[in-house]
Parts: structure tokens; sequence; C-alpha cells
């Protein structure tokens, strides 16, 4: 099969499990299951991919749950610093290190001015008002994922994913 066509459908299946699994295990402004898919997106398929699956995620959620526009500041910046993460370190904790920075962080800080720009209200919250759940649910998403990769990381499809995205050489620890 094509490598493109490979890309794609892997991307594809990502986007579904985020879809399905988010909501399922999802804590009132807390999307740990999120965290997880976007730390083995990172790990699996590198920055480009992983953010893109994370902006279908976010959209999909916006439009089919009626999610604010936090489903795209918590989770696009987490799964590109996830991604670029795991390309540097070859491994999945630096994954994780990026997944937390980039959405318990990066995008808990970005997500205050995006809803009052959403609501059009101003309160008197400050702009660290998300920085607690989403570090929250970064922090249960990574351990979640270090878990699942554990295991993962020994199965033959996903030892495939990593060489389509991120060619022969490439090894994840």
């Amino acid at each position: 099969m094509n490598p493109k066509v490979r890309k794609i459908t892997y991307l594809a299946v990502m986007v579904a499990l985020d879809v399905v699994l988010s909501p399922i295990l999802r804590i009132e402004g807390m999307a740990p299951m999120s965290s997880v898919i976007n730390i083995l997106a990172g790990v699996l398929m590198g920055p480009l991919y992983a953010t893109i699956m994370a902006i279908c995620c976010g959209i999909i959620r916006m439009m089919m749950m009626g999610i604010p526009p936090l489903a795209l500041t918590g989770a696009v910046f987490g799964a590109l610093l996830a991604g670029l993460g795991a390309r540097w370190t070859h491994s999945i904790y630096g994954s994780i290190i990026g997944e937390i920075i980039g959405t318990g962080i990066v995008g808990s800080l970005l997500s205050y001015p995006v809803m009052v720009l959403f609501t059009g209200t101003k309160t008197d919250l400050y702009w660290l008002l998300y920085t607690p759940r989403f570090l929250g649910a970064t922090l249960m998403g990574a351990v979640a994922a270090w878990l699942i990769w554990q295991q993962a990381k020994k199965i033959s499809l996903f030892k495939d994913m990593i060489r389509i995205f991120n060619g022969k050489g490439y090894v994840v620890k």
C-alpha cells in the first residue's frame, strides 16, 4: 500500500480513537484521554501528523459535542510539543514532557483569552484559571500513556507506524 495512504489511514484511526475515547473518560474541564492520544500520536506519528490529528479532533468535538474552543487550545499545542519532544528524544518521555508543557501550560494559558473572546465576557478571573485542570488532565494522561506504551511498543503495528512516519532507522526507546 502507498505510504501516503497508510499515513492518512493511521491518522484517521488516531482521530477516531481520540474522538471516541475523550468523552468517555472525561472529567468536567479535564480530558485525560486526549492527553493519552496526543502523547501516543507524538511518538507514533511525529509533530506534523499529531498536530493535524489534534486540530481535526478539536473541530469534531466543537461541532458534534458542543465543546467550546478549549478543545483546540487544549490539545493542539500539546500534540505539537508531544511530537517535537518525541522527535528530539526518541522517547515516550520527550512526548510526555511536550504534552505537559504544551497542553498543561501553553494551552491552559492561551485558553483564557480565547474564552474571553468566545463568550464576550470578562471576569475577574486570571490567566491561570484553566492551568490546574489542564495540568491535572495531562498528568493523568501521561501516566496512562506511559502504561499503555509499555505494552504497545512491542506490537508490530505500532512499530510499522513509527517506521512509516519517521523513517526506517528511527527507534523509540
